[in-house]
């Protein structure tokens, strides 16, 4: 549907002989995506652009508060686990002594 009179791809590397002199392919709607990317006329960009570096630093500082909040509640919930499990093993280890000691005494 667009073709371009004046400006016709160049043969691409993955046909083994040129495609004939009328294929119908420009420059701006070649199939071959590093074509389309050489015309500077076209406007478009096949790539995604780049962040903003100041934007980009903002992200990572985000990110990293983040995972380091992650890390503070993981440490917390480790120690009130250790708490727990700590005062389960001292009923426990009551309980044996008890059991343990002769009934006469």
């Amino acid at each position: 549907l667009f073709r371009s009179v004046n400006v016709v791809c160049l043969p691409c590397p993955c046909w083994s002989v040129s495609p004939p002199a009328d294929h119908g392919w420009s420059i701006v709607n070649c199939p071959v995506p590093a074509r389309r990317a050489m015309d500077p006329a076209s406007g478009r960009k096949d790539r995604p652009r780049a962040k903003d570096p100041a934007q980009h630093r903002q992200e990572k500082a985000k990110q990293k508060a983040a995972q380091q909040e992650l890390k503070q509640r993981q440490r917390a919930e480790i120690y009130a686990l250790n708490r727990v499990m700590t005062e389960l093993e001292q009923q426990q280890f009551e309980s044996f002594c008890k059991q343990m000691q002769p009934s006469g005494e």
